[in-house]
């Protein structure tokens, strides 16, 4: 589907930082979060081709589908990466989706309120909307009429997070996607902290038995 080898080497490189980081003990989480509401704050010129646009000029589109991260401390309430893979309905009632990796910060953290920042690469995909009717090409997406599917790979794409702790290992979690001026968009859900191991202490060496 994508045939830039740079951008592939680049996610598995970071995949594999992950992975390693998650041999570490440490804390982390799973977050599952619903789209959603889009903002597009020029408009966008294929408003016509979406169908839940109330405005009718692309400000404000409503999405369906949903996104399933997993987030590693490295440093406890400090410093995380975290992977997100979305799968959704467009803004024209397609299937779209992006793949995620990158690095958080907690910004502040206090009672039961917190709020992360952070980012990292992102390729974003979608059916190629060049199928639709009157479809126009604002060049935001990379892939002609011959593919299946239209990609844009973004190297610096972010979001905050803010977090309401429910009990000790859920939080009500609301993302924030400032992706001005293209695209920028809402998503809200629950952050579940995973249990952490317990070391176990090495049993105490059994005396050897005096012999008499």
């Amino acid at each position: 589907m994508f045939t830039n080898l740079p951008i592939v080497k680049y996610f598995l490189f970071t995949l594999l930082a992950l992975l390693i980081a998650g041999q570490v003990e440490a804390q982390s989480n799973l977050n599952l979060k619903f789209f959603g509401l889009s903002l597009h704050p020029k408009g966008d010129v294929n408003a016509p081709l979406m169908p839940l646009n109330p405005d009718k000029k692309g400000y404000f589109v409503f999405n369906l589908g949903g996104t399933l991260g997993y987030e590693h401390f490295l440093k406890p309430d400090k410093f995380s990466l975290k992977a997100i893979q979305a799968v959704y309905s467009d803004c024209a009632a397609q299937l779209g989706g992006f793949t995620h990796l990158g690095v958080r910060w907690v910004i502040f953290k206090k009672g039961k309120h917190s709020l992360n920042g952070g980012f990292g690469p992102t390729l974003v995909y979608r059916r190629n909307w060049y199928e639709l009717d009157n479809y126009e090409d604002s060049g935001f997406f990379k892939g002609g009429q011959d593919v299946k599917y239209q990609y844009k790979f973004i190297p610096y794409a972010g979001e905050f997070e803010y977090n309401l702790a429910l009990n000790e290992q859920y939080e009500f979690s609301t993302t924030f996607i400032p992706g001005f001026p293209s695209l920028m968009s809402l998503s809200f859900g629950i952050r579940y902290w995973l249990p952490q191991k317990k070391k176990t202490e090495a049993p105490l060496p059994v005396q050897p038995a005096v012999r008499r």
